[in-house]
């Protein structure tokens, strides 16, 4: 046993939180899912460094390190780095032509091609794949729930790995990233109007499962309902310190299709 399933075991979910879970599904019309971490696990244990690297390579090469505070220089996180040149941009007040703009534009296509790259390897390696999840996607078309996507991910990475795990006609939409605005990511909760928008669903009629802070924050601003995915007792520990007021850490709970509406 692995010590992330050991801290998975550990971490106390509930059988409460479970059928509260089940009961809260049995009464949405549309579920909205994160896509790393509730889906798979698209930049594994630190993976997404060499995409952070090289953003910060073209960031010095342009000429505007000086835009990236120690926080941008170390994070593995790529998006730390997107978001502090979307910052510098929008204080400088000048037109898209601008050269922190045409940076800001290079950026988003590395960061979409690495996702795009991390999707397939994630949709050929099992381990990456979130323990039951499959099932669970099947389980809530078959009870005639619409499903949806909300990433800070470009959704063309969302779209990839669900296209070769054959799971993509289960999805409604797949929204991510904007492009032109990385500001707009969560917890903003652009991404989530976008996808209730796309699906025709009110906020009251929906859940979103999501594993992270920003996740949590944003169901809230959209007015939401929120369902916290924790695979370790790390995860889990952040949720609740978000204020999840309910948290899973299993699926298959979830899957089995044996609750009524």
């Amino acid at each position: 046993m692995t010590r992330e399933q050991a801290d998975a075991q550990d971490a106390p979910a509930g059988a409460d939180a479970f059928a509260e879970v089940r009961r809260r599904l049995a009464r949405v019309r549309c579920v909205l899912f994160d896509f790393d971490g509730p889906i798979c696990r698209l930049f594994p244990d630190g993976a997404s460094r060499p995409v952070a690297d090289e953003l910060r390579d073209l960031v010095d090469a342009s000429g505007a390190g000086h835009l990236l505070g120690a926080a941008e220089r170390a994070d593995t996180d790529p998006h730390l780095v997107l978001r502090a040149v979307h910052r510098a941009r929008c204080a400088e007040g000048r037109p898209g032509s601008s050269s922190l703009a045409r940076l800001l534009r290079v950026l988003e296509e590395r960061v979409t091609a690495g996702g795009l790259a991390a999707a397939e390897r994630a949709a050929a390696h099992p381990q990456w794949h979130t323990p039951s999840v499959d099932a669970l996607i099947r389980t809530l078309a078959d009870r005639g729930v619409r499903m949806a996507v909300v990433t800070d991910n470009s959704p063309l990475a969302a779209e990839a790995h669900l296209g070769r795990r054959g799971l993509l006609e289960y999805f409604a939409t797949a929204q991510g990233r904007h492009p032109d605005d990385p500001g707009l990511m969560k917890p903003d909760p652009d991404v989530l109007v976008r996808a209730l928008d796309a699906v025709g669903v009110a906020p009251e009629d929906a859940v979103m499962i999501g594993d992270t802070d920003a996740d949590v924050r944003a169901a809230a601003r959209a007015g939401v309902p929120f369902v916290g995915y924790g695979r370790d007792a790390r995860t889990v520990r952040a949720l609740r310190r978000a204020r999840a007021d309910l948290v899973v850490t299993s699926y298959p709970p979830l899957a089995d299709g044996a609750w009524d509406r």
